[in-house]
């Protein structure tokens, strides 16, 4: 077994984009966060299926990572020229 970190955004629309770091291009989406979560171990395993079935190592998330909020001041459009 492996684990693997998720990370969710909410859409505008509804629902929610979940993107996992360790795999390139692994993502998937659901109406709700079970859902988005159920599909995003249905999309791993996928990955991993086909990592191992093309003879591509399969990777391992060997340290998680840190997600954090950053805040920045946006110029009013005043001051943009």
């Amino acid at each position: 077994m492996r684990k693997y970190t998720a990370v969710l955004f909410p859409d505008a629309e509804g629902g929610y984009t979940v993107v996992i770091p360790a795999l390139p291009g692994c993502i998937t989406e659901g109406d709700t966060v079970e859902e988005a979560m159920a599909m995003a171990k249905e999309a791993i395993e996928l990955y991993v299926e086909s990592s191992v079935a093309h003879g591509e190592e399969v990777q391992e998330e060997s340290i998680p990572p840190v997600i954090a909020t950053v805040e920045v001041r946006v110029p009013s459009k005043e001051r943009v020229s």
